[in-house]
This record gives C-alpha cells, structure tokens and sequence, in this order.
C-alpha cells in the first residue's frame, strides 16, 4: 500500500514538473475551487433537510418562538430565525423587515458561486498560457539545434499539452458542479420568496 502510494506521488510529481511553472497556479485554482464547492455543497445540502411545513412556520411567526435548530435545519427554519431576531412588533416595520430577510437570506445563497465562477473560467486561461509558454520554449530549441534534437523539443510540447490538459480537467467538472450548485440555490430561492409573501399574513 505504501508503495504504491509513493509511485503515485512520483507520478503526479513527474506530471506537475512536465507541465512547467503555469502548473502551481493551475494547482491552486483547483485546490480553492473544490474548497468552495464543498463548502457550498454541503451548506445548501444541509437547507434541504429537516424542513418545515409553510403553517408550522406561521405558527412560529405568530407566538413570536424561534424554532428548534436540533429539530428543524432547512430552508424554512433558517429564515423563520433570521426574522425573528429582527422583529420589531410593529406590523408595518415588520413587513419591510420580513421583505429585507428574504433579500438577506436569498443573498447568503450566492455567496462564492461567483467566485468559483471565475475560477472555472481561469482555470483554461491558465492552461492556454502554459500551451503558449510550452511553445516558446519548443521555438527556442528549434532556434539552437534546429529540428534534428527531437528529444529536447518533446519537453516543450510535453508542457504546451499537458498544461492545456490540465486547465481542461480543471474547468470541467467545476463548470458542472457551479451549474449544478446554482440550480439548488435558484429552487431555495423560489420557496424563500414564495414563503416570504406567505407569512405576511401572520406578521
């Protein structure tokens, strides 16, 4: 088991030095990238589970008890708790402050998908960069030895490809993943904004 760990490390080693300096920012990008996308994964996951029935959450409204966060976790829970910590028992202020809470909570669910957004897209600039700074390299050796020495020119394109590969690999699956993220935060938006006209019959 060992062993073979150790010649996987050696691979990925021998595949990040193939790829040049442009690889430890691709490297990077990655690594935060899948960071944030756990994070919001598991964030908007957790709003999803044991939620509550739109007239449980009236009956929280009305007596003013802000709900069991051991019993309830969604969506719902979330913002009944947000509003009640900013009630003020004016009906007229409460209702601007139950429309301020919707925008409040529906704005905690786009934190970050921005910015894996940009990661995703940097993500094949980077690749492309190494694919231009692996060809200039390869023009350089052509320049010295001419297109006889092929072994020193593989090394070049090595990284022009294997750059452009990675910054693929990279963009991919985290296009899939911001898309899929975005389409769970627009669905609990919907039921925050479809609740939050519900319950201003109880403020």
């Amino acid at each position: 088991m060992f062993q073979y760990l150790q010649e996987y490390l050696f691979r990925a080693e021998n595949f990040l030095q193939s790829g040049g300096i442009v690889m430890i920012p691709l490297l990077l990008v990655s690594v935060v990238m899948w960071m944030l996308i756990f994070n919001r994964a598991l964030f908007l996951r957790q709003l999803y589970r044991k939620n509550m029935t739109r007239e449980k959450a009236g009956e929280f409204v009305r007596t003013g008890e802000i709900p069991d966060r051991g019993r309830y976790k969604g969506i719902t829970a979330l913002f009944i708790t947000e509003f009640l910590l900013r009630r003020s028992n004016s009906t007229s202020m409460d209702k601007r402050i139950l429309d301020e809470t919707v925008m409040a909570v529906v704005a905690s669910l786009d934190k970050y998908l921005a910015f894996i957004r940009v990661l995703v897209g940097v993500a094949p600039f980077l690749g492309l960069l190494g694919t231009v700074t692996g060809m200039i390299a390869t023009f350089d050796i052509i320049s010295f030895f001419g297109t006889g020495n092929a072994r020193a020119m593989a090394g070049g394109i090595s990284e022009a490809l294997i750059t452009t590969q990675t910054g693929l690999l990279v963009a991919i699956p985290g296009l899939y993943m911001c898309n899929f993220l975005t389409g769970r935060a627009e669905s609990l938006k919907q039921q925050i904004s479809s609740l939050g006209i519900y319950l201003k019959r109880y403020v």
